[in-house]
């Protein structure tokens, strides 16, 4: 579903790589989590998998597409089966919550009666039912998340990306976004969160440590997280 192989990325006047020779591989249906602190590489790779950047080396594939060789007319195609959520959320600030969540299958060109049935309910799910005809702009930091996972998950992506999900939600509200990932995780997408939520970190979960844009650990799903990762996640926290 996703491989990378000695991926490197480098911004323009950056002392250090973002990423560097990170060689990783996430299968279909996985749920993986991305470890480290801030400045790790975490968003850097959920950019290059959104083709929102494009490595400076290695080779990235997702869905057996190789981005590297990707023309920019086909990275719609690629986008049409990814979800994301980033921390920025991009959200039409003056339209409605109903309408940013049903752009996202209006592009995709569903009938209107079918847009306006699924964004509603999934709105419903996040727990902004009661908020539809709301502005973007008038909702909390919390809410307009909220809005940015209902986006992502309306077009039952067959990969979704998510970063920091439950950064600004309170631990009720946090629980609840969970339960929607490992939902849609459970239908068979492949979910991958960069997080330094400790509540997500573990247990039936993959997880990835990345520090300084390496890769330097590994921890299957089920396996006991290392004292130093959750160290440093409560550091973190």
């Amino acid at each position: 579903m996703i491989e990378l192989f000695h991926v490197s990325l480098r911004y323009p006047g950056a002392d250090r790589p973002a990423l560097d020779d990170v060689t990783l591989e996430i299968r279909k249906g996985e749920f993986v989590l991305f470890a480290g602190p801030s400045g790790a590489g975490k968003t850097s790779l959920l950019r290059l998998l959104f083709c929102a950047e494009t490595a400076t080396g290695g080779q990235v594939l997702v869905g057996g597409r190789n981005l590297a060789r990707l023309k920019p007319t086909r990275v719609p195609e690629v986008r049409r089966n990814i979800g994301v959520v980033f921390q920025d959320f991009k959200l039409l600030p003056e339209h409605s919550v109903l309408d940013n969540v049903a752009l996202a299958l209006e592009v995709q060109g569903r009938r209107f009666e079918e847009v306006q049935e699924r964004a509603a309910g999934v709105l419903k799910q996040v727990g902004l039912g009661h908020k539809l005809h709301q502005p973007a702009e008038r909702l909390s930091g919390g809410e307009q998340q909220r809005v940015a996972i209902a986006r992502a998950l309306v077009v039952e992506p067959a990969i979704l990306l998510c970063d920091e999900p439950t950064g600004n939600l309170d631990a009720e509200r946090a629980q609840g976004i969970l339960e929607l990932l490992v939902t849609a995780h459970v239908r068979g997408t492949t979910v991958v969160v960069a997080t330094h939520d400790p509540a997500l970190l573990g247990g039936s979960r993959r997880v990835v440590r990345l520090e300084d844009g390496r890769i330097v650990a590994d921890v299957p799903a089920f396996a006991p997280l290392p004292a130093a990762i959750l160290d440093a996640t409560r550091r973190v926290a």
